[in-house]
């Protein structure tokens, strides 16, 4: 990498996203964050259009990635497997969410200099809850790659990556908000197993995960207005465009409308689950 190379946003951005090794992917989001914020970085890009070169971004060998229906049953928290299996897959799930970050990045220039600063923010809060979960997993002598896992939210970006309001209408405010939904219930049933530990991870996930799908819904009304179409809309059309009958409840309205999500839309996906 070059001296102007290690100053462009964009070549970082990239350099992280397809970074394979965990740790040092999360270093690489870390950084960028911190250089951000010290003003170390230059959003020059020769194109306002969206690129296209990343299909696929950097991931260590395992866990093994398998069809959503191929994952083992769900195993229950009476054993230390089970527990380690749930981590597990929210552990998974922090470490897509930090290459989605990135690569909302890298994959859109031309946007406002303060949605860089989101997703470069929401990338350094997703690295910190990785490891937050991974040192967790090693506590338990168990580590990131023992369990198979599902490419579903890497699968739904990259179905929309072409528009930048599909994809905040698809990632934050659809797949990644589902983990306002089910976090609650996760928090409570880790702290009834005198988990507290394990609690007290996912309540420190979910108070951030609140702002990072704020940030989406931010940005999609944003995108909206500049295109001049009705957000509310738009987002329940894309919903059923892109999800059809795999729209899942119950909903936690209350983290929900504080991520963003007005009573309509709330009401309106409701009925959406009901229906399915």
């Amino acid at each position: 990498m070059t001296m102007s190379d290690s100053t462009n946003l964009f070549v970082r951005a990239r350099a992280a996203l397809m970074e394979a090794e965990p740790q040092r992917k999360c270093e690489l989001a870390d950084r960028l964050y911190s250089d951000w914020n010290n003003n170390l970085l230059k959003i020059e890009s020769d194109s306002d259009a969206v690129r296209t070169d990343v299909t696929e971004p950097g991931r260590p060998l395992k866990p093994e990635l398998v069809h959503p229906r191929a994952l083992p049953p769900r195993r229950g928290l009476g054993t230390q497997e089970g527990q380690a299996a749930l981590i597990h897959a929210v552990t998974h799930i922090e470490f897509n969410a930090i290459n989605l970050a990135l690569d909302a990045v890298y994959r859109y220039p031309g946007m406002p200099v303060e949605y860089y600063g989101d997703w470069l923010r929401v990338a350094h809060e997703e690295s910190k809850h990785f490891n937050l979960l991974r040192n967790k997993l090693n506590k338990m002598d168990y580590d990131y790659g023992d369990f198979v896992a599902h490419n579903g939210l890497w699968e739904i970006a990259m179905r929309t990556a072409h528009d930048l309001v599909h994809r905040m209408a698809m990632v934050p405010r659809m797949m990644e908000a589902r983990g306002l939904d089910v976090t609650p219930d996760m928090i409570k049933r880790f702290r009834k197993i005198g988990d507290l530990e394990t609690a007290e991870i996912l309540k420190i996930i979910l108070s951030e995960e609140i702002g990072h799908v704020e940030a989406g819904s931010r940005w999609f009304s944003f995108l909206c207005k500049e295109r001049g179409i009705d957000a509310e809309q738009t987002w329940l059309d894309l919903v059923q465009t892109y999800l059809a009958s795999d729209i899942r409840c119950p909903l936690h309205w209350e983290t929900r409308k504080q991520a963003g999500f007005s009573d309509n839309e709330l009401e309106q996906l409701q009925e959406l689950c009901t229906r399915n």
